[in-house]
């Protein structure tokens, strides 16, 4: 099935000046469609945008990343894989609250896709530890003691005895 929208908008795309970290550049003439993908073969979600066939847009969204309202119509979130901040400008407000929730909520999901395959790691590590931990504690090493005792048939006769340590 592989990577599917899951939700649409328009707006400005802009990146903040890698120079000066302070002023947006635009990254697009005109509004173009922010959409928001779902990779469920890799589980995880995408913000992308295209202006024509370049992409302005290919944005993974992770649990720690925030996305921030900064005016009405403005709202910004730095991705830290990209090393850049992106900024949209949506036409009303409306459009940039539900593309806020639809961030918050996908973010949330990511979150939780990551406790999940974390989960899934642990258990898959599990097994082996416990193997580990049995072998380790029952295959043991076998130790060799000599004990020398006096018998009325020899002098000093060498008894060896084992025994099993854990």
């Amino acid at each position: 099935m592989g990577e599917q929208p899951i939700y649409s908008t328009r707006a400005h795309v802009f990146q903040i000046d890698p120079n000066t970290k302070k002023n947006w550049l635009p990254a697009s003439k005109h509004a173009v469609t922010v959409s928001y993908f779902y990779d469920s073969t890799r589980n995880v979600y995408r913000i992308i945008s295209l202006d024509g066939t370049k992409a302005i847009i290919n944005s993974t969204i992770s649990p720690n990343m925030t996305f921030t309202k900064t005016s009405q119509k403005f709202g910004q979130w730095a991705d830290s894989r990209a090393n850049t901040v992106y900024g949209l400008g949506f036409s009303t407000e409306h459009h940039l609250a539900k593309f806020a929730e639809k961030f918050a909520e996908y973010k949330e999901a990511a979150r939780l896709a990551k406790e999940k395959s974390q989960e899934k790691t642990e258990m898959a590590t599990s097994p082996s530890q416990v193997n580990s931990l049995h072998q380790h504690r029952f295959s043991g090493n076998w130790k060799t003691d000599t004990n020398v005792s006096k018998t009325a048939d020899s002098s000093a006769t060498t008894n060896k005895i084992r025994r099993f340590t854990v």
